[in-house]
């Protein structure tokens, strides 16, 4: 099985800390090979000293890394080492323990380290090596827990607008995913149409895994893999066996696509990414999905509805599955939202310039969307069961949107695809008369009350807040946030007979 980009092998663990600047630590490293070739010569600091003309209290402060030489210096060492003086900058550390003291140098002046209010170690050659691999050791495990438990919502939405700019370099098309997905359903002889709840049987035994129903599976969890025993445990969903087939489907694109266990939020969240991607591209195999868009293209009757209702998934589903073969395959640029009845972007990807409301960080997610947006104006549509279309004119140029609702448990959201006025030709209901114009980011569109409500209620009025108390914590805590570790094994242990 080939590897996928979206599996990317786990990179080194950080040397410690990356909190200091680079300059400091290049001279970190410096100050360590000095010292190194210098007792390679089998000098003194005084030796040394008398050689180059400095005192070895300098020579001492440059080799512990706390005063950087100057280049005239450098050159007159790179002389008596008899190196050359890229090598003298450059050259990788000699020796494991060199590498070693030079890492916990650097932790013991991050700000980590200071932090924790612990005296420095004194590095030199009498400390032994197995103090040094445990010191340095023990840095390195404190900053991935401390790094694994303090993603912020913040760092949740830098780690989702670089996923989306990702994305949207990629028109949200991976061919690597398509490559696997289309495996495995030829490995089942799937060919054609939906696919059936037999089928999805199928995958799980061409991947070696058996299936189990239970009514116990932890509440943080929506299936669990057993991956000592190839068992996967799901309830059934309450909302549609639509659900179901994908909760399994997304379950088996971590065994193909190769995922280990994510090392920070931004790994979770691109994981999460490529098993939906994945279990839509067996739902709707690109090959079918392609042909079946550019008849409808051709017949300038695209729709997602259709979609939906030809590969028997839901609306949200189809939507996706459009973006990731609209540009690729149909030359038509998109974008896509999901909306809270607030007003609150929950989803969004665009590659067609369209201009989402964003924060300084490049953030879409947990941003209030424009009242005069399709996304906003399909909730005051009195026919909730046919798609509703708009066209907006926006401050880069006019759009037209595609918007059907769907009520959650958390509330009512709306679903919408949007291509620029270019495009619309090949979609049905581009005959819509309904329009709307959005000045967007200007407050004075929709953000800032009418000048009357102004005039009539400003100072009036003091609403109580809903607190939104998930934008001030803190993620949850784990490599898969949110998840009960414990939970999880000690469930495992009962269903797997182990008494552990």
């Amino acid at each position: 099985m080939s590897t996928p980009t979206w599996n990317r092998p786990a990179l080194p663990e950080k040397s410690v800390l990356s909190t200091a600047d680079t300059e400091e630590l290049d001279v970190i490293s410096l100050g360590r090979r000095i010292r190194h070739l210098r007792k390679a010569k089998s000098m003194t600091l005084d030796d040394l000293s008398q050689a180059v003309g400095t005192a070895p209290s300098q020579l001492s402060l440059m080799e512990n890394g706390k005063r950087e030489p100057k280049l005239s210096m450098l050159k007159a060492l790179a002389g008596i080492f008899e190196v050359g003086l890229e090598e003298l900058l450059g050259a990788a550390p000699a020796t494991r323990r060199a590498a070693l003291e030079i890492e916990l140098e650097r932790a013991q002046r991050g700000p980590l380290y200071q932090a924790l209010g612990l005296p420095k170690v004194r590095i030199s050659s009498r400390l032994p090596m197995d103090v040094l691999e445990s010191l340095v050791g023990l840095q390195g495990e404190l900053e991935r827990r401390l790094n694994e438990q303090s993603a912020t919502p913040e760092e949740a939405r830098r780690a989702n607008a670089e996923l989306r700019g990702e994305m949207r370099e990629r028109n949200n098309y991976y061919p690597e995913i398509e490559k696997e997905a289309s495996n495995v359903l030829r490995a089942i002889g799937h060919a054609a149409g939906p696919l059936s709840h037999h089928e999805v049987a199928d995958i799980a035994s061409h991947l070696g895994f058996s299936l189990h129903n239970v009514s116990d599976l932890p509440h943080s969890t929506r299936s669990v893999t057993d991956l000592k025993n190839m068992r996967v445990y799901l309830t059934q969903s309450e909302r549609s066996e639509h659900s179901t087939r994908s909760v399994l489907l997304q379950a088996f694109g971590h065994h193909v696509l190769g995922h280990a266990p994510p090392s920070d939020y931004a790994e979770f969240l691109r994981q999460r990414v490529a098993t939906n991607y994945f279990a839509a591209a067996l739902m709707m195999p690109q090959k079918a999905t392609v042909e079946f868009l550019q008849r409808a293209k051709s017949a300038r009757e695209l729709a997602v509805e259709d979609i939906r209702d030809a590969f028997a998934v839901s609306y949200e589903t189809a939507a996706h599955r459009f973006t990731n073969l609209a540009t690729e395959h149909l030359g038509i640029t998109v974008h896509f939202q999901k909306v809270h009845e607030s007003g609150i972007i929950h989803k969004a990807y665009e590659n067609d310039g369209v201009n989402f409301p964003m924060d300084h960080i490049g953030a879409i997610e947990g941003q209030t969307v424009c009242r005069h947006w399709t996304s906003r104006e399909v909730f005051d549509v009195p026919d909730q069961f046919s798609a509703y279309n708009q066209y907006t004119d926006t401050t880069v140029g006019t759009f037209w949107c595609t918007a059907r609702t769907e009520r959650s448990n958390t509330g009512k959201f709306s679903l919408s695809i949007g291509v620029p006025y270019v495009h619309v030709k090949w979609f049905r209901g581009r005959d819509t008369t309904e329009r709307s114009a959005s000045t967007c980011p200007d407050e004075s569109c929709c953000r800032r009350p009418p000048l009357a409500l102004q005039r009539a209620w400003a100072g009036q009025a003091w609403p109580s807040a809903r607190a939104q108390t998930h934008l001030l914590a803190a993620m949850p805590q784990g490599a898969f946030p949110g998840v009960d570790e414990t939970e999880v094994y000690s469930f495992l242990a009962q269903h797997s007979g182990d008494k552990q």
